[in-house]
Parts: structure tokens; sequence; C-alpha cells
């Protein structure tokens, strides 16, 4: 395995999503493709050059092998995702949407294969990342998943790694809506940048106003709190500073989904190369807006070059001076170009 820039974990579904408009049931022909808000952003990541391991678990299936097989040609280090011989790869039905509104998704992960990771999952290489990448999905599949999220984030965070959390709520998932504030809010206690949606940060702390549900993380241990208001825009805030960043006009919105996974990808990429929260979020409102512009959950993720296109040589600079530590060439580029 190289050198790991970032650890990311959870569950990784097959998707099927339906080629006509409509009721689900009346649909005859769908697309398989992968579903997972955690790959999407290990994916996102990855087309921007970052080295991406990924851990989780697959069935010894078909759509085990799909999964696998899908990622890796994303570039991500599959060589710690467990073959499961006795429980299923999960997979979800997703209905297709012309008018931007959000698609109907059915799921079928009961008892999966990803549910049963573990402590045990969690291979020695993969604590050496630089930094971890979590979200409030897989503590929701099972009492060892959740077990192993506590595990990774607390030595990640004790070990000096940065560590963001994504709160990515799923009621269904849980057995209360009690149940899915508390463990939630104590894994977020564990993370450096903290990225919850205006409506999750109001459902978690009580709070109505983006500044008060910020406040309540920062009090909580965490750097850098952002909040993701929709097409507004994002709120952050800091032990520092604090600021509104608008958001990118989308002429046309093709799928909501992935949205908050894009706005993961830019923020933990661009601070990463050191850049500034505001520039951070900057960037995380743009791959955001992309995501919501075409078909599929992880589809308009952009790669290095449309991100430079996008802000300039300023980024390289900025990437080559901190990930390259002061060399004349830019690794991030340079591996983004090489995949």
């Amino acid at each position: 395995m190289s050198e790991i820039d970032i650890l990311s974990f959870g569950e990784t579904m097959a998707m099927f999503v339906a080629e006509q408009n409509g009721e689900l049931a009346d649909v005859g022909q769908f697309h398989k493709r992968i579903a997972g808000a955690d790959s999407n952003v290990a994916i996102g990541l990855s087309r921007l050059g970052f080295n991406v391991a990924w851990l989780s678990r697959v069935g010894a299936d078909s759509l085990g092998r799909f999964v696998i097989d899908t990622l890796e040609k994303q570039d991500l280090d599959c060589s710690h995702v467990d073959i499961d011989p006795a429980h299923p790869t999960g997979f979800q039905l997703k209905s297709r949407t012309d008018d931007g509104s959000d698609p109907v998704v059915e799921y079928y992960r009961r008892g999966s294969a990803a549910s049963h990771l573990s402590v045990q999952s969690i291979a020695p290489p993969l604590l050496k990342a630089r930094h971890l990448h979590a979200t409030g999905i897989p503590p929701a599949l099972s009492a060892s998943a959740r077990e192993m999220s506590f595990e990774l984030m607390t030595r990640m965070r004790n070990a000096g790694r940065s560590v963001s959390f994504d709160p990515n709520l799923r009621p269904s998932l849980w057995a209360s809506e009690h149940q899915m504030i508390t463990e939630i809010n104590r894994l977020a206690a564990l993370a450096h940048w903290v990225l919850p949606g205006l409506s999750e940060g109001r459902l978690l702390t009580g709070f109505e106003d983006p500044a008060d549900i910020a406040a309540f993380y920062l009090d909580q241990g965490a750097d850098i709190v952002a909040i993701k208001l929709g097409p507004h825009g994002a709120y952050y805030r800091t032990h520092l500073d604090e600021g509104f960043v608008a958001g990118v006009p989308v002429e046309t919105v093709v799928d909501t989904v992935g949205a908050g996974d894009g706005f993961a990808v830019g923020l933990i990429s661009a601070l990463l190369e050191n850049h500034s929260v505001a520039q951070a979020v900057q960037r995380a409102n743009w791959i955001g807006s992309r995501a919501v512009q075409s078909r599929g959950d992880m589809e308009g993720l952009p790669d290095r070059a449309e991100l430079y296109a996008e802000f300039g040589a300023a980024n390289r600079e900025q990437a080559r001076s901190h990930i390259g530590s002061g060399s004349n060439t830019d690794p991030l580029w340079e591996r983004a170009c090489s995949r």
C-alpha cells in the first residue's frame, strides 16, 4: 500500500437506477451503479489526486464483486475490504426524476455484509493515514459498526490526525431518534471538522440559528463547523472567525443526491491543502453544485484539471507548496493525471 492521504469507511451498495420516470413498481428497466455517501466522498477525493484507502465489507456475491471493481476503477485502495461469505452485499432501488425533486429510494441493506464491520476490521496500516473522514451512516448499521466508528475516530484523533465528520442522518436505521441524536453527537465530539446540514444541526442540537449550532460543536471539541444551507450556500465558524459563503447558481437541478458528499469533498480537499476556511467552503459549494447537475450520486464530482480550470493557478500553487512540501511539482496534479 502506498502512503495513505485519506481513510474513509462505510457501506457501498449496488444501486439500480430507474431508466424511466414514474413509480418504482411500474419501471421495467434499471441501470446498475453504486451508492454510498462515504464512498462518494472517497471517490471525489481520489479524483482530485489524493491516495484514498477504503475500509468496508461486501458479500461473496456478484454485487460485491461489482462494488469492488467499480471502486478500484475510481483508484480507491480496496485492499482492506473484507469479503463476507455469510452475509450479502446491500443494494437499493432509486427512482428517476427530471424536475429537481428528491428521488424515491428503497433500501435493501438490513443484515448486509457491511453491517458486520467491527473493530477487528481495522488493520494497523490504515491508522497511518493523514486524515480520516467519517459519517453517521456506519454507526447506524449495527452495534459492532458503531463501535468501530468510535474506535477509528478516537485512535486517529489521539494520534494527531485530522478527522472530519458528516452526520448524514439516517433515522430509519436507528432504534430511536433519541439514540441517533446521542450517538451522533458523541461521534461529532471526536472530529476536528463537523459538516451538518441545517436541518440536521437543528435536530441534533436543539438550536435554530446556524451560529448557535456551530457554537454547540465548537464547545464539544471541533475546530471548524461548516453548515450546509442548500442552494443558499454555507455558514462556517471557528474559534476565531465566522462567515457566510453564497451558493453557486445552478440553472437546472438534475439529481439532488450526493450534493452534501460533494460539499465534503471540496471542504476536506481544500483544508488538507491548507486553504483558508472561507476558501474551502467556496470550493465545497462549487463541487456540491456540480453534483446536483449530473444524474447519479458521484458522476458530477470533478477531477483536478476541472478544479484548476475553475479556481485558477492559485489553487495549484497552494497544493504544490503544502502537499508537495515545497517541491517544484504538484503531486496531486501528477497523481490525478496518471489515473
